[in-house]
């Protein structure tokens, strides 16, 4: 029988497919190998160009590429991981928790209750298969805590991620994973996920990476709006 080991999931990191975030998929995954991250969730906004990507190329990082997106419902945001394909975006969360099932995946609620973030509201949240605990984008930690908290009250797995928008911050917090295997699949790392045997670990984003983010994100509005320069 293998003895289990722990898996180091990355379970919410962006690339330049996502319109906020940038570096390539060789960047992203260099980075996780070289912070010893073993596998990391592409999911990408609203689209699964940046997991397909970087499911061709895993093998050259030695980084296990769980596929996914970060899905904007009618309710906020929800990591769709383990699935190729993409939802219909503006859906209720609830649809889209059974779309990703649906395809054998997980349905995991990022940033909680940060509604500037797009997070679901708590009464929005009637099931899902997971909580992002630790965001390592939380400028404090009162809203991990209060994520951590409603997790534990519902009994959800409890994820960490990095919510990386930029390569270098891939696993500022990640999730380890107690998996059965030597040498888990994308599907066996979900699995255990999915049975609750996970810890979030992590510290907090720079404040420097932090302003650097959003003074990014005002120059991408000015030069979007008509007649700006």
């Amino acid at each position: 029988m293998t003895a289990a080991r722990t898996v180091r999931l990355d379970p919410h990191v962006h690339t330049d497919a996502s319109p906020d975030a940038e570096g390539t998929v060789h960047e992203v995954l260099a980075y996780a190998h070289n912070r010893e991250v073993d596998a990391v969730a592409i999911t990408d906004h609203d689209t699964t160009v940046g997991a397909r990507r970087a499911l061709e190329v895993q093998e050259r990082y030695n980084v296990t590429v769980v596929p996914g997106v970060e899905v904007s419902t009618a309710d906020g945001h929800v990591l769709a991981l383990g699935v190729r394909d993409r939802p219909e975006v503006g859906r209720p969360l609830d649809e889209t928790v059974a779309w990703t099932r649906a395809r054998g995946g997980l349905a995991v609620v990022p940033h909680p209750f940060q509604v500037s973030r797009h997070g679901v509201r708590k009464a929005d949240i009637g099931d899902c298969d997971g909580v992002e605990v630790f965001n390592a984008w939380a400028m404090t930690g009162l809203q991990n805590r209060r994520a951590d908290r409603f997790a534990t009250r519902h009994g959800y797995p409890k994820l960490g991620g990095s919510d990386a928008h930029d390569p270098a911050t891939v696993g500022n917090a990640y999730t380890e994973v107690e998996v059965r295997t030597a040498s888990p699949t994308a599907g066996e790392i979900l699995e255990a996920a999915a049975a609750g045997r996970t810890r979030a670990v992590g510290r907090s984003t720079s404040t420097q990476r932090y302003v650097r983010k959003y003074t990014r994100a005002v120059g991408r509005r000015l030069r979007s709006t008509p007649g700006s320069t």
